[in-house]
């Protein structure tokens, strides 16, 4: 049996790609080199452990159709667009070498005019400018490395999706790094996806002493493998997207006619667990049940809507509705 394999994606979302990559990784032989190319449509992508009210612009992502995406491994949040090309080698635990896929990349690349480094752990520069960024898995069996490569990206939406004001909350998470970044268009003119990728696949097929045929894997191939579309459901799911965020607290304050009102709300699991409130309002049985009903709810705007607006007319009276309309549409900004 060939010891490498050879995987490309046809589509580009990302919520399949990601799953794909894991599936591929729990199901590909311990024995073998995988090879894995794919691109997604714009989104940001997320770290295991980051909480993307920090990471994004919730708000602008939402206006523009930009996927919110979080993958298995560590490190920071990234933007992907077509632009991007992403790569991930999959090996054999004691066969494993970053190294060796770094050099896989780099030869590749030398191959179409470009002389880029390693710097650090992560990442691949070209004249002082980043290209490429990576993150590793590694368990007792088989390991993972995968990276993305800038090609002819959008740059700009970098700043314009991971530039939230969200300064004043306070997570255990960890905050993105900024680099300066380049597109490997801008170096050499003209490359593109398909180049680059058959590069590098090239380069993996000298690296490895051995050629096979390149599986393009399509959606509709895909589909048909039920534990596959049951991690695909995962990664697109809220549960995965938002409430494996770490725990964090968000303090918010606002004043209206009828007074001023402050939260320190704590939230877990992308769930309002718990708040701290406090307002100089004339409205006791107001305030009492904001405290009441916010607990529990989901830190997302339609859930915090409900709850807030949702409830008033059963819980108080109408008298309190456009109360409820201030207090709820603050707490649905702040939760973008």
């Amino acid at each position: 049996m060939s010891k490498i394999r050879v995987y490309t994606a046809e589509h580009h979302n990302p919520w399949f790609n990601l799953a794909t990559e894991d599936w591929l990784f729990k199901n590909f032989p311990a024995d073998q080199h995988v090879l894995f190319l794919w691109r997604n449509h714009p989104c940001i992508v997320i770290g295991r452990f980051q909480n993307p009210w920090m990471e994004c612009d919730l708000e602008r992502m939402k206006e523009d159709d930009i996927f919110l995406s979080r993958r298995q491994s560590g490190g920071g949040a990234v933007y992907h667009d077509l632009g991007n090309t992403n790569f991930t080698f999959m090996s054999p635990a004691d066969d494993y070498s970053n190294t060796r896929n770094f050099n896989i990349i780099l030869k590749a690349l030398k191959t179409l005019g470009i002389a880029g480094e390693v710097s650090g752990r992560n990442d691949l520069l070209v004249d002082g400018k980043k290209f490429s960024g990576s993150a590793f898995k590694k368990n007792a069996r088989k390991a993972f490395h995968h990276g993305t490569l800038l090609i002819n990206a959008d740059l700009d939406g970098v700043s314009s999706y991971l530039t939230p004001d969200k300064e004043k909350l306070v997570s255990k998470g960890i905050r993105s790094v900024s680099s300066r970044v380049t597109n490997l268009h801008d170096i050499v003119n003209g490359l593109t996806h398909e180049s680059v990728s058959h590069a590098i696949i090239e380069e993996f097929f000298n690296t490895h002493a051995e050629r096979v045929e390149v599986e393009d894997l399509s959606i509709d191939r895909l589909m048909q493998e039920d534990s596959l579309y049951e991690t695909y459901k995962t990664y697109s799911s809220w549960e995965w997207l938002y409430g494996s965020s770490p725990k964090f607290s968000h303090p918010i304050s606002a004043r209206f006619d009828w007074g001023g009102i402050t939260f320190d709300l704590k939230i877990h699991g992308g769930l309002i667990q718990d708040l701290e409130l406090s307002s100089d309002a004339l409205s006791v049985d107001f305030i009492e049940y904001l405290m009441r009903v916010i607990p529990g709810t989901a830190y997302t705007d339609d859930a915090i809507y409900e709850a807030v607006v949702g409830n008033i007319e059963s819980e108080l009276s109408g008298e309190y509705h456009g109360m409820a309309q201030d207090v709820a549409t603050l707490l649905q900004k702040e939760a973008k």
